[in-house]
C-alpha cells in the first residue's frame, strides 16, 4: 500500500540514506516508516529476537553446574577424610548410590546447555527429562534438581517449534 505525504499529498519512497524513513520528493521531508510493512529492517528485529537466550534454560543451567562442582568438591571431601576401614566403606556404599543420580544430572546440564545455546528444543526436553530420571535415582536428593527440571520443562515450552 503507497503511503502518502501528509503535507501535500504526493507518494512517499523509500529514504536511500535511511531505510527506517520515507521520503517526500516533493517537500523534502522525512517520515518515519511504518513498523508493520515487512520490510528488511523488520527481519532484522525479528532475527534479534529469536537470537534471545532462554532465560528459564539460563537458570537452570546454572543451577545445575553449581549442583554438579557441589557435589564434586563434597563427594572428593568425603572420600578424602574417611581414615578408617568402615568410613571408606561407608564412603563407598554412598558412592555407589549417589553416582548415577550425579551421572544423569551431569548429562542433564549437558543437554540443558545445547538446548539453551544451540536453541534446540529436542535438546531442551531431553534435559529436562533427565533432570526427572535424576531426581527418581535417588530420591533423598530431589530438592537439587526439581528446580531445574520444572525450569526446563518451561524452557522447552517456551521455544518455538520449528517449521
Amino acid at each position: 500500500m503507497a503511503r502518502k505525504c501528509p503535507n501535500c499529498g504526493k507518494e512517499l519512497i523509500q529514504n536511500p540514506n535511511n531505510a527506517n524513513y520515507l521520503l517526500c520528493t516533493n517537500c523534502n521531508k522525512n517520515f518515519k516508516a511504518p513498523t508493520d510493512s515487512g520490510t528488511t529492517t523488520s527481519k532484522k528485529t525479528s532475527k534479534k529476537k529469536s537470537g534471545k537466550l532462554n532465560i528459564p534454560l539460563l537458570i537452570s543451567f546454572i543451577l545445575g553446574t553449581l549442583y554438579m562442582l557441589y557435589s564434586l568438591f563434597y563427594w572428593v571431601g568425603v572420600s578424602a577424610s574417611s581414615t578408617d576401614v568402615w568410613s571408606q566403606l561407608g564412603t563407598g556404599i554412598a558412592t555407589t548410590l549417589v553416582m548415577p543420580h550425579l551421572i544423569c544430572t551431569l548429562i542433564a546440564v549437558i543437554f540443558n546447555a545445547l538446548g539453551l545455546f544451540l536453541n534446540k528444543r529436542g535438546f531442551a526436553l531431553t534435559g529436562a527429562i533427565l533432570y526427572s530420571v535424576a531426581m527418581v535415582l535417588f530420591l533423598a536428593y530431589f530438592m537439587f534438581v526439581i528446580i531445574e527440571m520444572i525450569l526446563s520443562y518451561v524452557g522447552f515450552a517456551m521455544m518455538k517449534k520449528k517449521e
